[in-house]
């Protein structure tokens, strides 16, 4: 696979993950690129939330090598890979929001729990972060529970965003949501990473989203990347699962398996 650049920002070589007999990576190879935004694709089971686990350090691959801005995290202790991760935000697929938490609270976890602000600073930020993704200051101290699945989702990005980070993770930021709410949040995902400047790395099966928010896409299958390069040239890729994948077909050499 090309190199995106001589040090990209995000680089795995050779990462493998095995859950016993099940071999969920397999050797995949990626590199995102300062301030790209590339959009791993795949169905559901494929590893692709494995991958963005083993980058956060949620999970030690069994194999490979996963460095950002040149180090790799993997030989990193505990506080040195902290300092990474406070750098990199995360929209959670269904929001993953906390219950018991107002909004505010919701989007400056982050910020509280790592004692970078005290709690009026917290809420200044949070309001601020509210208005970028579209939702007014009242919001703020509303409970999770009184808000729609598209203003949740609002709101897991405004938290993802909420510290600036250098890089952003989106899993399956679409799920759940009507295609109009989808295209919304599409919109967002664009507006606030370019408004801070972030690199992002997204994982979804919705082709609508990896069109529209992507730079580039890759495919994952079978852990290893099959497939990647620019969003305007996955249409006319050669290659037989990255065609059945996007066009959703049923009959091709990606076979699903069905229970009688």
């Amino acid at each position: 696979m090309t190199d995106t650049a001589a040090t990209p920002k995000i680089r795995m070589r050779g990462l493998k993950k095995a859950f016993g007999h099940k071999v969920v990576l397999d050797g995949l190879d990626l590199d995102v690129g300062e301030g790209e935004s590339v959009v791993v694709i795949g169905g559901s089971g494929t590893g692709k939330s494995v991958m963005l686990k083993c980058i956060l350090g949620l999970l030690k691959p069994d194999a490979g090598t996963i460095a950002v801005d040149g180090t790799n995290v993997l030989d990193l202790g505990t506080k040195d890979r902290d300092a990474v991760n406070s750098h990199i935000g995360m929209l959670f697929q269904g929001a993953a929001l906390f219950d018991s938490l107002p909004v505010w609270e919701n989007v400056a976890f982050g910020l509280l729990a790592e004692h970078r602000v005290n709690r009026a600073e917290a809420r200044d930020i949070a309001i601020t972060k509210l208005a970028q993704v579209g939702l007014s200051a009242d919001v703020a101290d509303l409970q999770p529970a009184e808000l729609s699945g598209g203003m949740q989702k609002r709101v897991g990005l405004a938290r993802a965003i909420a510290a600036d980070p250098d890089i952003i993770f989106f899993d399956e930021p679409t799920t759940g949501l009507d295609p109009i709410m989808a295209d919304v949040i599409n919109d967002l995902i664009i507006k606030t990473t370019r408004e801070v400047g972030a690199t992002a790395l997204s994982i979804t099966h919705d082709m609508a989203s990896a069109r529209k928010i992507a730079d580039r896409i890759a495919m994952l299958y079978q852990g290893r990347i099959i497939w990647a390069g620019p969003v305007s040239e996955i249409d006319s890729a050669d290659n037989p699962f990255v065609d059945q994948f996007i066009h959703g077909r049923a009959d091709g050499p990606i076979k699903m398996a069905v229970r009688a």
